[in-house]
């Protein structure tokens, strides 16, 4: 059994913030305008507050938010105690930070990170606390060696841990992000983790901490290769379709937005994570044999992506632009 810690929230605070500003920093280094994040920080009135970074129109990213918060209160909402009934009614505190990045270019995937930290009865003899986090990958079009380093890079997150985590935590990204109602996965996945304290708090948040770090050597490779593909209104109005895939999933069963809403969050920040432009087309089908087609066919499947080769890559991948 791991020795019992008891935990530090000063450190796992301190880590998150500096993990925001150096998030931000890697993202401005790709963008070709002047479009920097701008700092909103706030407070909330129930207690807490946090800081929300946004950077709007670049010439990269269409819109990408990156937020860090540090909320308490006196009791849980129904979203955090209903599978955990010791610790209804207990005061809390949740800090964490959460970001979404949407792409101007439709060849760059829309990307999502989280890692956060959890508390119930803080102050008492025994605190219920938890980790939780991970990073998914949305993709408009699909290029096998996108999806390979990515996955590549997580589970190189989570191995110094152990040679389990990694096949867990994808599949359990896999089945997290998956719009129920659609019955079609969000993207290629990821790494997904919650509840998760057992390794004990200095490992475990060790455990979070690489999966945070590893964000930016999964995905700015990615957005430093695509975000200068031709492109045209065909490739634009599939990623506006696509993107409404993205709104439902956050909207309907994401539980960091639940818990956000119901604990009486920012709503601003919560809602940060929605594309500024979006469509829906009603039953819309992609001609066969298109990379749009093939997107759904075979990049919203779970794969074996460690053992995918870049060889692989499906012939309805090339890039087809209609400028």
């Amino acid at each position: 059994m791991p020795e019992a810690t008891a935990p530090d929230l000063t450190a796992v605070r301190t880590y998150l913030l500096d993990l925001q500003d150096r998030i931000c920093a890697g993202l401005e280094l790709e963008e070709t305008g002047s479009a920097r994040f701008a700092t909103d920080a706030w407070t909330r009135a129930a207690g807490g507050g946090g800081r929300t970074r946004i950077l709007t129109e670049g010439e990269v990213i269409e819109k990408g938010g990156v937020a860090f918060s540090h909320v308490f209160g006196d009791q849980l909402p129904p979203s955090a105690s209903a599978h955990r009934p010791e610790i209804a009614g207990k005061p809390w505190q949740a800090m964490g930070v959460s970001l979404v990045i949407h792409p101007r270019n439709p060849y760059v995937p829309t990307s999502h990170a989280n890692v956060r930290f959890f508390v119930a009865d803080p102050d008492g003899e025994n605190p219920v606390w938890w980790f939780g986090g991970g990073f998914d990958l949305t993709p408009y079009y699909g290029f096998t060696d996108d999806a390979v380093h990515w996955h590549r890079t997580a589970r190189d997150a989570v191995a110094p841990f152990g040679d389990s985590y990694y096949p867990k935590l994808k599949e359990w990204c896999d089945d997290y992000f998956f719009l129920k109602h659609r019955q079609e996965p969000r993207g290629v996945g990821g790494l997904f983790f919650d509840d998760f304290n057992e390794l004990g708090f200095d490992q475990s948040f060790a455990f979070m901490r690489s999966v945070g770090d590893h964000f930016l050597p999964a995905y700015q490779p990615i957005l430093a290769r695509r975000k200068a593909t031709a492109c045209g209104e065909r490739e634009r109005d599939w990623q506006l379709y696509r993107r409404g895939r993205y709104v439902e999933f956050n909207l309907v069963w994401d539980r960091g937005t639940l818990f956000g809403l119901q604990s009486g969050g920012r709503t601003e920040s919560i809602l940060m994570s929605l594309p500024p432009h979006v469509s829906w087309k009603y039953d819309y089908q992609p001609e066969l044999g298109t990379p749009e087609a093939d997107l759904l066919t075979t990049y919203l499947k779970p794969q074996d992506w460690l053992n995918f080769s870049i060889t692989d890559e499906p012939e309805g991948t090339q890039i087809q632009t209609n400028p």
